[in-house]
């Protein structure tokens, strides 16, 4: 089935109609047992003077939240012939297989109720308008052929800036390098665990973008464990969300944007997946002060996973694997000393408990074999008596000769 222009409003009320449809209908058995894979176009428009170093990858999402199997073997099929070639150009990813004007890419496979963003290089080559078409498709390994595709038109506007951000969703050892290349097999984070979020905002426009501001929403169960300065944290209806700025960073074409940001799956989380968590980005359109985190540039590897001008791929989403199965690491708890008692000594040939040193021990440490000491340290304990009686005089006196004033806050001094 092919759509043209197709938002995601429409695509769920298809979805819902197949839906009603299966209901009523005797499916074969095995149908449960194929992947259902749907494909979401996510940028619009290419800005005029993107070279082809710096080409922007044109987004699109793979969905795989309307079935209940996990796609194998996920491939993407793109037919260029329909492209403007005095207007816009293609590169074909390193990896894929290319006849002729179609490219073939495998992208691996894809969880049953998640989603994947892959994004296609494009670059311009003349003046702005319509700069054609770009045929996708999509298909699994375990699918019934073309699962989805979509006849997609192309739009190079007038130069400028055009921010697209990418994320990768949550495992424990994630490498914050700005991809994930290398990074299969890695292990989910157990509850009460905390693991890094690696994120990026890229600029795959043909102007700077001068100030940068952001935003961070996580899946219910998931809280932050470390955010910027800039970042104003808020929870709205039981979910975390951050709001970001850095006023101060120029972001130039070609370069991405990137801060630390960890979170923590909570204690009581027994999902092995929540979902959705976003991540969005814009221009300020003015940079002012010194900026927070300086810009990189991007990698070819990079860009490919990259995937103003074209708001439309402005926002990324991620999910985060959980192990419920996993204990939490225990935290250690101190060690708390019973009150001594006072024993009877004992008749015959006892043990002489040996005498403190300075460091509270008894030889612990030395390999003597000494035994821990139990009784009161009387010495030790008359002498922080003492230090707290000095003290608590040196207060009495001070208050004494202390004046107190109250300030109201609009009454305090600026430069306080």
């Amino acid at each position: 089935m092919t759509f043209r222009h197709r938002s995601t409003l429409a695509r769920a009320g298809v979805v819902a109609l197949l839906c009603t449809v299966g209901l009523g209908a005797a499916a074969p058995a095995y149908a449960a047992e194929k992947a259902d894979l749907h494909l979401i176009p996510l940028s619009y428009q290419l800005a005029k003077g993107v070279s082809e170093a710096k080409a922007k990858p044109f987004k699109f999402q793979v969905d795989n939240t309307a079935g209940a199997v996990d796609a194998k073997g996920v491939r993407v099929t793109v037919e260029t012939k329909g492209l403007k070639r005095d207007k816009v150009g293609v590169l074909k990813p390193a990896g894929c297989e290319v006849r002729g004007t179609t490219f073939s890419c495998l992208i691996g496979d894809l969880a049953a109720g998640t989603t994947e963003d892959f994004g296609i290089p494009l670059f311009s080559t003349g003046n702005e308008g319509a700069a054609g078409t770009l045929e996708v498709s999509i298909s699994a390994a375990n699918g019934d052929g073309v699962l989805d595709s979509v006849e997609h038109d192309i739009t190079v506007t007038e130069p400028g800036y055009d921010l697209t951000t990418w994320v990768q969703d949550v495992y424990a050892g994630v490498r914050v390098d700005g991809d994930d290349a290398g990074e299969s097999g890695l292990r989910p984070v157990r509850p009460g665990e905390t693991a890094p979020l690696d994120w990026v905002v890229f600029n795959g426009g043909s102007k700077r973008a001068t100030g940068v501001k952001y935003g961070i929403t996580l899946p219910a169960g998931v809280t932050f464990a470390k955010l910027p300065e800039s970042c104003v944290e808020q929870d709205l209806g039981g979910v975390a969300n951050a709001y970001c700025e850095d006023l101060g960073t120029v972001l130039k074409p070609g370069q991405y944007y990137t801060a630390d940001v960890r979170v923590t799956v909570g204690a009581d989380v027994t999902e092995t997946l929540l979902r959705p968590g976003f991540v969005w980005a814009a221009g300020l359109d003015a940079a002012s002060g010194t900026p927070e985190e300086e810009p990189r540039v991007a990698s070819s590897a990079q860009r490919r996973e990259f995937t103003e001008t074209d708001d439309g791929d402005n926002t990324a989403q991620f999910d985060v694997f959980v192990d419920p199965s996993a204990q939490p690491t225990p935290q250690p708890t101190p060690t708390v000393q019973p009150t001594p008692t006072v024993e009877p000594t004992p008749t015959g040939g006892a043990t002489p408990v040996p005498t403190p040193t300075a460091g509270g021990g008894a030889g612990g440490g030395s390999g003597d074999g000494g035994l821990p000491v139990t009784g009161m340290q009387v010495g030790l304990i008359g002498g922080i008596g003492a230090v707290v009686l000095a003290a608590g005089a040196a207060l009495v006196m001070l208050a004494r000769r202390r004046k107190v004033v109250l300030v109201a806050p609009h009454e305090e001094p600026a430069g306080d």
